[in-house]
């Protein structure tokens, strides 16, 4: 998909002038399978649109364990760089688990342009607090739900995710092992 045809989804970005202004601003990018988007604890300034592809993303610890806290599959918004950065330092890594196609622009500039243009302003807000939502349904997941009912959401929230992406993945993102997932999964095959 390319990122006019994306924009066009938006009701906010319904006026073709904005809306072709808009995606003029934005730079392609292209990424094989592995690489990284960002890498944590290093400079990161850009917002992305995922066009086509996947993306997981990631937190490490300083003794290389890492949990995964999101995934994408395109076309989507990648989380706003407001919630995954400080002082302009990337908080998470994220990285292609397929190649993929990517927009991107420079926070500042999406700041700037969100000021001139009420349009633009509503797409953003919209994209943030749908990223805010996403992350504390996963939180209210991990606090409220046992390991088979958090499986069960992951289903629901994200339909076929479990086909695309490495189920050690899927264990850390829901806060279980490896093998438990496996025994959840096992158990559901049998009672099918």
């Amino acid at each position: 998909m390319d990122l006019r045809t994306f924009l066009t989804r938006s009701p906010d970005l319904s006026d073709v002038a904005c809306r072709e202004g808009f995606a003029a601003q934005w730079k392609p990018r292209r990424l094989n399978k592995a690489e990284q988007v960002t890498r944590q604890g290093q400079p990161e300034t850009d917002e992305y649109v995922l066009l086509e592809g996947c993306l997981t993303s990631s937190i490490g610890d300083p003794e290389g364990k890492e949990v995964c806290v999101g995934f994408y599959v395109g076309p989507c918004v990648v989380t706003p760089n407001i919630a995954r950065t400080r002082d302009s330092e990337s908080l998470v890594s994220i990285v292609a688990t397929t190649d993929v196609s990517l927009a991107r622009i420079d926070s500042d500039l999406l700041s700037n342009l969100m000021i001139s243009s009420q349009s633009i302003r509503n797409w953003a807000n919209a994209v943030l607090r749908d990223a805010l939502n996403q992350k504390a349904e996963r939180e209210w997941c991990l606090a409220a739900l046992g390991g088979a009912e958090r499986l069960n959401w992951f289903r629901q929230t994200f339909p076929s995710y479990e086909a695309m992406f490495a189920h050690t993945l899927i264990a850390s993102f829901l806060g279980i092992t490896p093998v438990t997932l496996s025994r959840l999964r096992a158990r559901d095959r049998q009672g099918s």
